[in-house]
């Protein structure tokens, strides 16, 4: 015969006939269960709201107050709702029994009773039970782990607002006081003796000095437009045109650098017009472009370029004619403080990071196409402008209104 799955599992007997009782209470007894019994309705409601047991086994025909009242008074208990009602009838109507469940029981026995069945389905329902509350317990778990890592969450936000608003102001103090340093060390460089002339290993070391606080402020620089993108929420997209785009930062931002390498740079006659917001599109230009200078053949020689994509995405790049990338350099390359080579070229490893963040905020991607010693492509893609927009008078704006972050 089939024993129970849990020894200490608590039932309740409401019925009116002691001889059932006393049956059931040896039955379930000898089957390991504690057994609990009331002789009429009133008081199995009263023991099944101090005993809280585990099932309850209800007599449908009873004086003063029948199993069918018992059930909806227990039911419409907070404290008892939740335990379920197995009925013990002798009704075999249809009715009877649907009612009985519509009740709120969970099952119904017929009387004359077999005790095979009996037990069979008080385990069923015990174990349905059991997994009821651990489902629900590993809810209430899940609920306090949630509204725990919420309160985390919530804290980190602010902790993190705090040091975004703490690296700010430490980043635009350092730069005054490094700018004012670049400016000494220029008007010492400019005035500097002829007659008799300084030592030339005087001479290095203010350029040394020079060179090493411009860097500084050139990381300070990534490190602010690396964080100003990556607070920026949704932002607004204006029409570009990428060749003016491209003629200042050739022309202006990369000249001295453009002469110091005596790079070549090729440019198609027309560039097509994207969405975008320009002073990031600068960005990524001078990144992609000083890299080439850098890393490029010697002299370097540089090809931009664009392209026309499916699902009206352009493609611009830069091609270079260096010794190209491994798989597993251009694995890496676009992880931050990582560089293109270890050795022999001054950087700080932001600059491919910066630019792919810029390129997913703006709805567009990078990537990079390099074979060994046959140079590298580099791009970055934009979604296409409407044929209708006024690109000059809004990229005209986007000039006027740069600044880095």
């Amino acid at each position: 015969m089939t024993e129970t799955t849990s020894p200490i599992a608590t039932l309740l007997i409401i019925d009116d006939t002691p001889e059932n009782i006393a049956v059931l209470l040896e039955f379930f007894s000898n089957k390991g269960f504690k057994v609990l019994a009331s002789q009429n309705g009133q008081r199995g409601i009263r023991t099944a709201k101090y005993a809280k047991p585990d099932l309850i086994l209800l007599d449908v025909m009873m004086p003063d107050m029948n199993g069918f009242e018992v059930c909806q008074k227990l039911k419409s208990n907070e404290e008892t709702q939740d335990i379920p009602i197995i009925f013990m009838t002798a009704l075999s109507d249809t009715n009877s029994k649907v009612k009985g469940l519509e009740l709120g029981a969970a099952d119904y026995i017929t009387k004359p009773i077999q005790y095979k069945e009996i037990l069979a389905r008080v385990n069923t329902h015990l174990k349905i039970r059991q997994q009821q509350q651990q489902i629900q317990l590993q809810n209430e778990q899940l609920q306090e782990r949630t509204f725990q890592l919420q309160e985390r969450t919530n804290e980190l936000e602010q902790r993190n607002l705090e040091l975004d608003a703490f690296a700010h102001t430490v980043a635009h103090d350092l730069k005054n006081p490094l700018g004012g340093i670049i400016g000494l060390i220029e008007v010492l460089i400019e005035t500097m003796p002829t007659e008799p002339p300084l030592p030339t290993k005087w001479i290095e070391r203010f350029q040394l000095i020079q060179q090493n606080g411009q860097q500084a402020i050139n990381i300070i620089d990534a490190l602010l437009l690396l964080a100003g993108v990556s607070r920026t929420g949704q932002l607004e997209m204006f029409s570009l045109d990428m060749s003016r785009i491209v003629t200042k930062v050739v022309e202006q931002r990369l000249v001295y650098m453009l002469k110091e390498y005596q790079a070549q740079i090729v440019q198609p006659e027309t560039w097509p017009t994207v969405q975008g917001y320009s002073p990031w599109v600068e960005e990524i230009w001078i990144n992609y472009i000083s890299n080439g200078l850098k890393y490029g053949g010697q002299p370097p020689q540089l090809e931009l370029g664009a392209d026309n994509l499916p699902s009206d995405m352009r493609r611009f790049w830069v091609r270079d004619n260096g010794k190209g990338l491994t798989a597993e350099e251009q694995a890496q390359l676009f992880t931050p403080f990582t560089r293109l080579h270890q050795k022999g070229i001054e950087g700080h490893g932001l600059g491919l990071s910066i630019v792919q963040q810029i390129a997913e905020k703006l709805g567009g991607q990078v990537g990079v196409e390099s074979t060994q010693n046959q140079g590298s492509l580099f791009y970055f893609t934009l979604p296409a402008a409407s044929d209708d927009l006024a690109t000059s008078n809004v990229c005209s704006s986007c000039f006027s209104n740069f600044q880095r972050l």
